[in-house]
């Protein structure tokens, strides 16, 4: 059965308790314009949301787009259903917090209940295009939390004016507010990022892992969510995974090597300046090393499990990106195969 926006009340009576399947919307990968019509479309066949990503720059070349996703959510907003949020953004560098928490605000106050705000502490490929030192990690965390607080502040709707180490802000306030507040997810892996974030923040974004890591991941963000007096279980976890499927394996194996080969690099990625310095390693990647990271495969069902092992993991929404360009297939066939066989959670993780 084929799920259209108007049916959007049915569907989610249908699915509830099931985890959100979402579209994570690739935009170093596609035209906006081609992207909106992705999301469009895996609105009807029953996806519900979309996480959309903030780059200055592709990982590769050959993935060759950098639409502002700021204009793009605006233009989302408005032709779909969908619940969104960059995914995610760093508020450290290219742009001061101040002007995040402009955007965030104005998306909220256009789209009532719509939008999240996804922060994160930013990869250099993204962060070097208004030059400067790019410190190291301790630093970097220590600058979204400065940042976190300002847009917080200023969401708030006080005037406000900050001192910080790493960010100043003269007395101002944001004018235009939405209805409801904009909630806060951050990106994190890492033990001390994850419990600040449960303190003080709505939610957590990860990426895909195995599921030990997974786990301690989970049990952080909820250690620290504890510690400030909150339940954890009553906050947004998302997921975003990376996934090739195409008619056969061979198909769905070239797609990952020729358009996501930023997918087999098993190491960290911050550090590394440009889409051609990403190319140069790409040709590094062999197929083993997507094995754990990318699932690769034509077998539908396999792509019904290995989502269903996250959502019994305990995650509420699950963000996924096919890294083909083949994206309407991809969508018609979960939509028809995937997204109906899923069940709620199963387990207590």
């Amino acid at each position: 059965m084929v799920y259209y926006a108007t049916d959007l009340a049915e569907y989610n009576t249908r699915v509830d308790h099931v985890a959100t399947i979402g579209l994570s919307a690739a935009l170093e990968q596609f035209h906006p314009n081609e992207l909106l019509e992705h999301c469009r479309l895996a609105e009807q066949y029953g996806f519900r949301g979309v996480m959309a990503a903030d780059h200055f720059q592709p990982w590769v070349p050959a993935q060759g787009h950098n639409a502002f996703v700021y204009s793009w959510m605006g233009a989302l907003g408005v032709v779909t259903n969908h619940r969104f949020g960059p995914g995610v953004t760093c508020p450290s560098f290219r742009t001061h917090p101040a002007v995040i928490a402009q955007a965030a605000a104005t998306l909220g106050a256009m789209f009532p209940g719509r939008f999240w705000l996804g922060l994160g502490s930013g990869e250099l490929l993204n962060e070097n295009v208004v030059g400067g030192e790019w410190p190291e990690p301790l630093v970097r965390f220590e600058m979204l939390q400065e940042a976190t607080e300002i847009i917080q502040k200023l969401l708030s709707g006080k005037e406000t004016r900050y001192r910080g180490r790493y960010f100043r802000m003269n007395k101002v306030r944001l004018w235009t507010l939405p209805e409801e507040p904009v909630p806060i997810y951050i990106a994190a892996t890492g033990p001390q990022t994850l419990r600040w974030a449960g303190r003080t923040c709505d939610g957590l974004i990860t990426p895909g892992a195995a599921p030990d890591k997974l786990r301690r991941i989970l049990a952080d963000f909820a250690a620290g969510a504890r510690e400030a007096g909150k339940d954890p279980d009553q906050m947004p976890k998302l997921l975003q995974l990376h996934v090739s499927w195409a008619p056969t394996d061979e198909e769905a194996l070239q797609n990952a090597l020729t358009e996501w080969p930023n997918g087999g690099m098993n190491f960290p990625k911050q550090d590394i300046r440009s889409p051609e310095d990403f190319a140069a390693m790409a040709r590094l990647v062999r197929p083993e090393d997507f094995r754990g990271r990318v699932l690769i495969s034509s077998d539908l069902d396999q792509h019904r499990a290995h989502l269903q092992q996250f959502i019994d993991l305990g995650f509420d929404e699950i963000y996924v990106h096919n890294v083909g360009r083949n994206q309407a297939e991809w969508i018609k066939a979960y939509g028809e195969a995937v997204l109906p066989k899923l069940r709620p959670c199963s387990t207590v993780s």
